[in-house]
């Protein structure tokens, strides 16, 4: 049986209620369905769910892209062949979300190449999916913009922007020592966002050793304290896991010159659904 046509009154109605989506496959769907002879009411379920499903496909992309996650960092394409280790227990619970609705940071820590990026991008693309706004950041990327926001008067603007977004990444922390004025950035994030929104942070070193890349102590311990009371920790070792990426996999987030794009305003209601 050939696939019925679709009248162009159709085309411009569909068109017109926004629901242009539903063309590319209406018409294999209305000639299965009378092949088979669907119920309308069965017909018409099928159709809203394929639109649902697209537009929370669409949904969940934009969102990612305006996180600055990599698309090929998914959960679905880990190389799970890869002699990389790590506790399947902690990622699961990670990739329920549950974090997300306790409002509970994640700490994936291990050595230089094991795919901490990677993951750290496939929770966010998991909690795009769910309908959360995330960014991610390279931490020198992150300090940068927060010493030009003091150049240009906008600090505050991009510490609202910061500290209001459900899930914050910071790729590589703590690989340098930082300034008083940066630290103090640190600081402050850290203690707005902790038990409010989650945080998300990959480092090559260890908890106890970012005290020592804060200019103060005092404000290092409090803010490192804080962080990890409410953390989860996923521990990643093994070999070198970027042979198994594309040639520009490893290229995180906007580069420094990139505009801050503001958030959507949070969608997030109370009682959102796990994933």
């Amino acid at each position: 049986m050939s696939a019925r046509g679709i009248g162009p009154e159709l085309v411009a109605a569909l068109k017109r209620l926004r629901l242009g989506g539903l063309l590319p496959t209406l018409s294999e769907r209305l000639t299965l369905a009378e092949k088979e002879s669907t119920p309308l009411e069965d017909l018409l379920l099928m159709l809203l769910t394929d639109e649902i499903s697209r537009r929370d496909t669409t949904a969940a992309t934009r969102r990612a892209e305006e996180a600055g996650l990599d698309p090929d960092m998914v959960l679905e394409r880990w190389d799970k062949t890869a002699k990389v280790t790590y506790d399947r227990r902690v990622m699961n619970e990670l990739a329920s979300l549950r974090f997300v609705e306790d409002r509970r940071n994640v700490v994936i820590l291990g050595p230089v190449g094991v795919g901490k990026t990677f993951l750290a991008n496939a929770l966010g693309h998991i909690c795009c999916r769910a309908g959360f706004h995330v960014r991610l950041l390279r931490a020198d990327v992150l300090l940068r913009m927060l010493k030009q926001s003091r150049m240009d008067n906008s600090r505050d603007a991009l510490m609202t922007q910061l500290g209001t977004v459900d899930v914050l990444v910071i790729d590589d922390f703590a690989l340098e020592p930082m300034t008083r004025e940066e630290s103090r950035d640190i600081y402050q994030l850290f203690v707005e966002r902790n038990a409010r929104l989650s945080t998300v942070v990959t480092s090559n070193r260890d908890t106890a050793e970012w005290i020592a890349t804060f200019d103060d102590a005092l404000l290092a311990q409090s803010a490192v304290d804080r962080f990890k009371n409410n953390a989860f920790d996923l521990v990643v070792d093994g070999e070198s896991y970027r042979s198994r990426l594309k040639p520009d996999i490893e290229k995180v987030g906007p580069p420094p010159s990139a505009p801050v794009k503001k958030p959507p305003v949070n969608p997030r209601k109370k009682g959102a659904a796990r994933h």
